[in-house]
């Protein structure tokens, strides 16, 4: 009785065991993929700020350019208006200066953007090497496989426990509390009973 009472607790345990190691597989399963496609928003948002540098690096260039131009040409307009020959050598100077400035700031700004573009697209890639080792991971792993290893492991020390408490009699019909002889033994043993007679004798 206290040997079929151990074993069922025991294999309750194992049960309970596998649908533990069932869930907790699935679980590690969905946070894994739940986790790569929130890191392949991040990806596509980094892409969008990306272009976005670029862009914006673009008209900032525009923009210099721009003022490059209108300084120029405020230039030449104060050099015709002050009488000076517009093809003699200063005034071609300064104006040259104007468009080598216009050209040099044109050029900062667009290196500028690139670079903050390649930061984005470099944490682009990060995210999207993540999400694909974590859709890998989440691949490899199987509820059903992490059950059955469970379940193998746990029947094993079921099956254990039952050769035990078999060798030591603790199935025998023949056995009870009121019983003779040395197959009462176990029964002392483990719940702290005695026969008198089985004691005088043995």
């Amino acid at each position: 009785m206290g040997g079929s009472t151990a074993l069922a607790m025991q294999g309750f345990g194992v049960g309970a065991q596998t649908v533990g190691a069932f869930y907790n597989a699935k679980g590690q399963k969905t946070a894994l993929s739940a986790q790569a496609a929130i890191d392949e928003t991040n990806a596509r948002l980094a892409d969008m700020s990306a272009q976005s540098a670029l862009l914006t690096g673009q008209r900032q260039e525009q923009s210099v350019k721009l003022t490059a131009a209108q300084v120029k040409s405020s230039q030449r307009a104060a050099q015709a208006a002050n009488g000076i020959d517009l093809s003699s050598t200063t005034p071609v100077a300064v104006r040259t200066s104007t468009d080598v400035l216009g050209e040099v700031d044109a050029a900062t700004v667009a290196a500028n953007a690139m670079r903050t573009a390649f930061g984005y697209q470099s944490t682009a890639l990060n995210f999207r090497n993540k999400a694909i080792g974590e859709r890998a991971s989440a691949k490899a792993i199987s509820p059903w496989f992490s059950a059955a290893g469970s379940l193998v492991s746990g029947a094993s020390t079921v099956a254990d426990s039952w050769y035990k408490l078999k060798k030591e009699g603790a199935f025998d019909t023949k056995t009870s509390l009121s019983g003779y002889g040395p197959r009462n033994d176990w029964f002392a043993r483990n719940f702290g009973q005695h026969n008198l007679v089985s004691d005088a004798l043995y």
